[in-house]
């Protein structure tokens, strides 16, 4: 599991690694080694949250602020990015230490939302703002095709 080939995971993502260390370290959780994902996770979760922003002001005109509040708000959170990670197989490619491995951590929704918002971080650190914004939305237009938008835009 931990030597699984990282192109397949670049060619789902749309964007290749001109820094493979960045990569590593988005991929990597605090149980497996001190060069870990925490900080990656912390500037990608604002790049997520600037993006989805961004393009939910642009693509849905006749939401109110509140209804692209919460419909934001049902799109980075843990159980959406977990969903997203699965689709990409992305606890294949995470390196855990050996209990979190044991323990099925590369299932936790939680181990598995935090990976994806360090490779939208890596991706930021690594080229620019434009280049993870394609990334997410990359993940996310074709998501967003598949559920009811309104229904996540209202209070539950």
């Amino acid at each position: 599991m931990l030597n699984k080939n990282r192109s397949a995971l670049c060619q789902q993502l749309g964007y290749e690694f001109s820094q493979p260390q960045l990569l590593q370290r988005a991929l990597t959780h605090r149980s497996y080694a001190a060069d870990h994902n925490e900080r990656l996770e912390f500037l990608g979760d604002s790049i997520l949250g600037c993006v989805i922003a961004k393009h939910l002001y642009s693509e849905f005109p006749q939401l109110s602020e509140g209804e692209l509040s919460r419909l934001r708000s049902n799109l980075v959170r843990e159980e959406t990015l977990a969903t997203l990670a699965q689709q990409l197989d992305l606890g294949s490619y995470l390196l855990l230490g050996e209990g979190e491995r044991k323990s099925g951590g590369f299932r936790r929704p939680s181990i598995l939302a935090d990976g994806m918002e360090a490779l939208f971080g890596a991706v930021f650190i690594d080229a620019n703002f434009s280049a993870a914004e394609k990334v997410v939305l990359n993940l996310y237009v074709p998501y967003l095709a598949n559920v009811d938008v309104q229904t996540l835009g209202k209070d539950g």
